[in-house]
Parts: structure tokens; C-alpha cells; sequence
């Protein structure tokens, strides 16, 4: 099978655009439609639904894609390792993160990433909501959570440290619980699905956040509606830390509980679908990311020395 129809295939799938893929590659036009034309015969279907205003995959060539990109990375591994150099990245990276840590660290980073790899383009999706990597054709995603499904394989990128916080104004008003038992009486704010958390001091000492036992009037599916939710005043919220730590530093929230961290084993993962070879360009993205965000000291350190030694 020709892998050079078969990169042109894949960047043709990425940007919907034959001619715009062929010029990347240095091909003309009508040369990019013929190549991709022979290799849609040698398949024996058609890979691309092309019309007079835009280009789709086909439903065969959605289920094509995946065995032409593990290929294409193949090849290049293969090279590599004949010493025919590094191959280089370029395609579309079609990434998935939640919201709130994207555009607190990923977003202001981004320039960066594309000025050293001129070959590579991003295409971000941006929810708390879980997207389904296989089903929404991501190469990569970040995940906050246990790494369970032997399906995908994943780097950590850091620690994913919770912790208990309210505003000044709000402990003014209802009080400061001194132990994880007088949480019951407080306000506090669920987020989805209002999941009890259990607590966890360095001495060893346990208890647990619920909502369900405590005054919750407000769950919320959005990390930075949460934060500001809490900012201004309406209860106790479990946090990420590198989602509240600025605001922890400067006083506008405080934290509760601070000899407790959330305990439920919650890790920053880079993930990606198992394949045998990783494609460049999800490899460069994921190298870049770790050596920028990873191990968390952007937030970490500007905690005190207590969330070091919790972990």
C-alpha cells in the first residue's frame, strides 16, 4: 500500500480539504485527487464523500482512519530506527481537556507549542465532560482520574492534589469546622454528582466531604463555576489545587480542613488510545506538555510545604 497516499489521506481526513493537503505535501491538485482516487480503488471504496463545497469521511473511511495513521507511525518508527533520522511531526492533534485546567495552563502555552512545531495543528475540545476518545477520533485527552481502562495507555502529567475551601466572608458568617465531622452542618457545594470524598490528614486521621449529609442547595458540572461559586460565599467546595492555589495565596479563599486532602487517588493522565507505535505529532504534544505543566509545580509551588507532604 502506497504510504504516501496514505499521508495524504490522513491529512486530507484531518483539514477536510484535498487540495489544502496536497499543497502540505507539495502536490498539486489534480495530483492529490488522483493519488487519493488510486488509493480509494486499491481499498475498493470510497474513503472521502467530495462534493463542489466541502470534503466528509465516509463512514468507511472514519473506520479506515485509525489503521492508516498506526501505518503511517510504523513507517516512521521503522525509519528511525534504520537511523533515517527523527521523523517529523505534522497533522492534527485532536486533543480533549477539561475547561478550566486548559485555559488556566494549556491555552497560555499554546503559542509556544505551535512556534516549535510548524507542522502540527490543534484541534481543541474543551469540556468538563468526558468525551469518548475512540468514538470522537481524539489521539489524546486529559483525564483526572485512575487510568482504568486497558484499552488506552497514558503518561502521568501530575498529581491531582483536593482540597476543602471557602471564602473569608463565608466562615465569618457560618463558622470554621475544626474536624471533618462538622461538616454536617455547613453549607457546601456538590459538583456533579455529589460523590462523598473521603478526607485524609498525614497523621492519619480520616473523615469524609458528603453533600448528601450536609446543607447542599447547589451542585454545578463546571470546575471554574465551582471556584467562583465559592469565592462568593455560598460554601465549602472540594478544589483541585491548581485550580484554587492563586486565590488561596492571596486570601480571597481559605482553606478548610488544612491538615485533610481529598483522598481518592485523583491523577492528572495524559491519555491516548493503545496502539503500538505513537504518531509523532501526539508524541511531541505530550512531551511538551509534560515539560511545562508536568509534576504541577506551576500551582504546587506556591502552597505551603503541607500538600508536599501529604502525597
Amino acid at each position: 500500500m502506497d504510504t504516501d497516499a496514505l499521508r495524504l489521506f490522513v491529512l486530507a481526513a484531518d483539514i477536510l480539504n484535498i487540495s489544502a493537503a496536497g499543497r502540505q505535501l507539495g502536490l498539486a491538485p489534480a495530483v492529490a485527487s488522483a493519488r487519493l482516487a488510486k488509493l480509494e480503488r486499491t481499498v475498493g471504496t470510497d474513503l472521502l464523500h467530495r462534493s463542489t463545497r466541502k470534503v466528509s469521511l465516509s463512514l468507511e473511511g472514519s473506520e479506515f482512519l485509525p489503521y492508516a495513521r498506526e501505518i503511517l507511525a510504523q513507517e516512521d518508527a521503522a525509519r528511525a530506527a534504520l537511523g533515517m533520522g527523527r521523523p517529523v511531526a505534522s497533522g492534527t492533534v485532536r486533543f480533549a481537556a477539561p475547561s478550566t485546567f486548559a485555559q488556566l495552563y494549556i491555552a497560555p502555552i499554546l503559542p509556544d507549542f505551535l512556534k516549535r512545531h510548524p507542522g502540527v495543528s490543534l484541534d481543541l475540545r474543551l469540556s468538563d465532560a468526558r468525551f469518548d476518545l475512540i468514538e470522537g477520533g481524539f489521539d489524546l485527552a486529559l483525564r483526572n482520574t485512575a487510568l482504568e481502562d486497558s484499552s488506552f495507555k497514558g503518561r502521568k502529567l501530575a498529581d491531582d492534589v483536593r482540597v476543602l475551601c471557602a471564602s473569608p466572608a463565608y466562615l465569618e458568617e457560618h463558622g470554621t469546622p475544626d474536624h471533618p465531622d462538622e461538616l454536617g452542618t455547613h453549607r457546601v457545594i456538590a459538583f456533579k454528582d455529589q460523590t462523598p470524598r473521603p478526607l485524609r490528614a498525614a497523621d492519619g486521621r480520616s473523615g469524609q466531604f458528603d453533600p448528601r449529609d450536609a446543607e447542599c442547595r447547589l451542585i454545578v458540572d463546571d470546575g471554574l463555576s465551582q471556584k467562583l461559586a465559592t469565592l462568593a460565599g455560598a460554601g465549602i467546595s472540594a478544589n483541585a489545587l491548581w485550580c484554587v492555589h492563586q486565590e488561596i495565596a492571596d486570601g480571597s479563599l481559605v482553606r478548610v480542613l488544612p491538615d485533610y486532602v481529598v483522598d481518592d487517588q485523583s491523577v492528572l493522565w495524559l491519555v491516548y488510545p493503545k496502539t503500538n507505535v505513537l504518531s509523532a505529532k501526539v508524541r511531541v504534544l505530550i512531551d511538551f506538555l509534560l515539560e511545562r505543566i508536568g509534576g504541577g509545580s506551576a500551582w504546587e509551588s506556591r502552597e505551603s510545604g503541607r500538600t508536599t507532604e501529604l502525597k
